[in-house]
């Protein structure tokens, strides 16, 4: 079960990277595409400018959340209080 969660934080991680890079991948390929068809090119870019600082610190504590699980920080949960370190 140890090695399951520090798999799991090694895919999180992964997650976390790919989906960042998609994002900025997709705002790139939306903008290119809106300035090529004169078609609302500031709408686009305020859409993204808005979207990839909200998104990019939720992945950023996914990959965080990820390298605690890879690192073995999740390999023993307290149950109460009194097994607090």
């Amino acid at each position: 079960m140890q090695s399951l969660k520090r798999l799991s934080g090694f895919i999180w991680i992964a997650l976390g990277l790919g989906a960042v890079y998609l994002m900025v991948r997709q705002m790139s390929t939306e903008v290119s595409a809106a300035e090529v068809a004169k078609k609302a090119v500031l709408d686009t870019k305020m859409f993204w400018y808005i979207i990839i600082p909200i998104f990019t610190p939720i992945m950023a504590g996914l990959c965080l959340f990820g390298w605690y699980a890879w690192k073995g920080e999740y390999d023993v949960i307290a149950r109460d209080s009194e097994h607090l370190d």
